[in-house]
């Protein structure tokens, strides 16, 4: 039993205890630009982890946020003008994936908070003054936890080919963080004793070129770097490997549903489900300086068995009790 002043004084104390932080605001509905450097029809699944992150943080589309999506289907230099665009619908924050958006984001406000989701180098590419204190307008989440992960893939590749001496990478020129990477994979085909075609490609009617030229190379293996552009051309990209008859890792799953050899990454809707945590700390009063970029948490091998017979290629059990996942 607790006398009547003491029950008032608790019941005080308990609101004013009470985190006005994690309270949902009333009455403003908060707009979201959606900024991507791919096509609005591929990887559905992720903006749905990324409105599902949302859901769970109490954020719901068409109550409290407004989302406008603006996709440069893999055409970089639609992105500036896009980024502009959505500056003068004077969103509240901005959401860019991956890299090339990002860049484009960032050239087009410096006071808009950015939400970067997937960008391999954040500091290398001029995003971020460090991942600990992102600094400016700009946070979110790393491709990798380090440069070293494109090592990794190349690791992987001779793993599964372990006679191969010599092997493809096709990039994008016109990604920012591409030629970042590709030094990391250099020092990785030197301790392999692996030597390397680099090979570039801005736009599809440059793909068969490049294989041509990986066929007049005679290289044994394709490594094919996470890009938008490509995403958009995944099938293709695939056929091409296929009929080229090269075992091919790839930067982003859905290149090895549709098809190619070997995926070694991160999760990718892990991340994108992780980047709503970033818009509702931004929405609740964090500054995007203070908020630290987060690196990935989950990563994923996945094997297409189906690909493999088709080469003639059998892939080391080793490396397939590794697999996450194995496509049959």
């Amino acid at each position: 039993m607790i006398d009547r002043r003491t029950f008032i004084t608790s019941v005080a104390l308990g609101f004013c205890a009470a985190p006005a932080v994690d309270a949902q605001p009333t009455g403003k509905v908060h707009r979201i630009g959606y900024l991507a450097s791919g096509s609005s029809t591929t990887a559905p699944h992720l903006r749905e982890a990324f409105r599902q992150g949302l859901r769970e943080l109490g954020w719901v589309e068409g109550q409290n946020i407004v989302i406008d999506y603006r996709f440069a289907e893999g055409r970089f230099d639609r992105l500036p003008d896009l980024a502009a665009e959505l500056v003068r619908l004077k969103v509240d924050l901005i959401v860019a994936a991956p890299a090339p958006a990002a860049v484009a984001a960032k050239n087009a406000t410096a006071t808009i908070p950015i939400v970067m989701i997937s960008v391999s180098d954040p500091v290398g590419t001029g995003l971020i003054a460090s991942l600990a204190r992102p600094g400016g307008n700009v946070t979110g989440l790393s491709f990798s936890v380090g440069l070293e992960l494109f090592g990794k893939q190349l690791e992987l590749l001779k793993e599964t080919v372990p006679k191969v001496r010599r092997v493809a990478i096709l990039s994008n020129p016109a990604n920012p963080a591409h030629a970042l990477l590709i030094k990391d994979v250099k020092v990785a085909a030197r301790s392999l004793g692996v030597q390397l075609q680099l090979l570039e490609a801005r736009g599809p009617d440059e793909f068969d070129g490049a294989f041509a030229a990986m066929a007049d190379e005679r290289v044994g293996a394709l490594l094919v770097v996470a890009d938008a552009m490509f995403s958009v051309h995944q099938a293709r990209l695939a056929d091409l490997a296929a009929k080229n008859r090269l075992p091919s890792m790839h930067g982003l799953r859905a290149y090895v549903e549709a098809g190619g050899l070997i995926y070694y990454g991160p999760n990718f809707p892990d991340q994108w489900r992780r980047a709503a945590t970033f818009v509702d700390r931004i929405f609740k009063g964090a500054k995007p300086a203070d908020l630290p970029v987060q690196q990935p948490t989950k990563f994923e091998l996945v094997i297409n068995l189906k690909t493999a017979k088709a080469l003639g290629l059998t892939i080391p059990p080793s490396l397939l009790l590794r697999a996450d996942e194995v496509i049959q």
